[in-house]
């Protein structure tokens, strides 16, 4: 299966993890704008992977920044439908100064998504 194949197989999935990563962003607190980038299926750079376990090609999305040379999340699609996606945020939290965001993770499948921030003590 050709790459634009996985591209288009995997779209609404996708979509639904990106929303989800962003409300998971949204949720933490941060002010109208703080946030200059979020996570968008069509704003990937996709690769097909070859999974080890089993010989399958999976789609794998990189996010990068803004000049494009320091990526900044990932999804990963696996060939038994499942698949991890992270986003970095990397940013103190707005509202609970002794912690640091480090970024936001989803993980799932169509039927069940679940997402949670990925937070660090601030040192003292």
């Amino acid at each position: 299966m050709a790459l634009s194949e996985h591209i288009a197989i995997n779209r609404q999935l996708a979509e639904c993890v990106c929303q989800r990563l962003c409300e998971e962003i949204n949720k933490l607190g941060f002010v109208a704008g703080e946030i200059k980038h979020y996570p968008s299926y069509d704003e990937a750079s996709y690769v097909l992977i070859k999974d080890p376990y089993t010989g399958e090609q999976n789609l794998s999305c990189y996010w990068y920044d803004g000049s494009k040379t320091q990526r900044i999340g990932r999804l990963q699609f696996n060939s038994d439908g499942s698949f991890y996606a992270e986003y970095d945020v990397i940013k103190p939290h707005p509202c609970k100064s002794a912690w640091f965001i480090e970024g936001v993770t989803a993980w799932g499948n169509i039927d069940n998504i679940k997402a949670e921030a990925k937070l660090l003590p601030m040192p003292s």
